[in-house]
């Protein structure tokens, strides 16, 4: 384990030996100051942790804690491994080409093992709340697992999500939006959780796809459709979902940390208590 401090945030790197998945997972932990109550703490975890030193969540959060804007968060960010496209995706539903066969491993992951660590290392026995984030394929993994465990989160932050995910090549010809998109259908077929928010960050430069041709490309097109099946469910789209739409934003980590600020304020300002 290493320790990186900084004025408002202390960043510490933590091993977790994972049995579900095979492997040792690298995470980076960003925690509030010292000074802080660790009694009134949440919980953001985040897919592609890799990312956060390139991002600039250090930084951020050093902001934002200078600045009084937020409330104490202990984010962690979790490493992908090698087998990301089989980790990530839609637990018990892989994709057409079978994606995704290790997200329900990946699932038992974070509650079994990371969390558990994570509470026994920082002596928090229970988070004021519990997040989760993440970027692309990660962003689609986070909003799963949310999706599917209620009753454990608040909150989801998704960037630029793979919306996308299908049961069916899109070139299929028996392909169809409406029963073929895995994540907007787990939302039709799912309950109503009053408590939960979510965030969605697209960029109008995310990609070029435009499967149906009518000028929105895939990823806001996909996003869209998934905030609508929500909205459909009983989610009211001023207070609990919140769609930022970055002008010539990309795929890209540099377009995600624009949106990062809004996000952490979104979520954990101090404003909102």
């Amino acid at each position: 384990m290493s320790i990186e401090k900084s004025m408002n945030t202390r960043r510490e790197s933590l091993s977790v030996r994972s049995l579900h998945l095979g492997r040792v997972v690298e995470t980076d932990i960003f925690l509030p100051a010292p000074s802080e109550d660790m009694r009134d703490v949440s919980l953001l975890l985040i897919n592609d942790g890799q990312e956060l030193g390139r991002m600039g969540l250090e930084g951020m959060l050093d902001e934002l804690y200078e600045r009084d804007l937020i409330r104490p968060l202990v984010c962690v960010g979790i490493h992908a491994g090698a087998d990301r496209k089989m980790e990530y995706g839609t637990a018990g539903r892989p994709d057409y080409l079978g994606r995704g066969a290790k997200a329900d491993a990946y699932t038992r992951f974070i509650f079994e093992e990371l969390i558990p660590v994570i509470r026994k290392r920082w002596v928090v026995p229970v988070f004021r709340e519990k997040a989760f984030a993440g970027f692309s394929l990660g962003a689609l993994s986070a909003m799963d697992i949310v999706w599917r465990h209620p009753q454990e989160f608040a909150r989801a932050g998704l960037f630029s999500g793979s919306f996308w995910w299908r049961t069916k090549d899109k070139n299929d010809p028996a392909y169809d939006d409406m029963k073929d998109r895995i994540m907007q259908q787990e939302v039709r077929e799912g309950g109503y959780y009053p408590w939960l928010k979510f965030f969605f960050e697209c960029g109008t430069a995310d990609e070029n796809e435009d499967r149906n041709g009518n000028g929105v490309i895939d990823a806001i097109d996909d996003t869209q459709d998934l905030i609508r099946e929500l909205v459909v469910k009983g989610y009211d789209p001023e207070r609990d979902i919140r769609y930022l739409e970055i002008e010539g934003g990309d795929h890209s980590v540099e377009t995600w940390g624009k949106a990062m600020p809004e996000f952490l304020l979104w979520g954990w300002g101090k404003q909102m208590i």
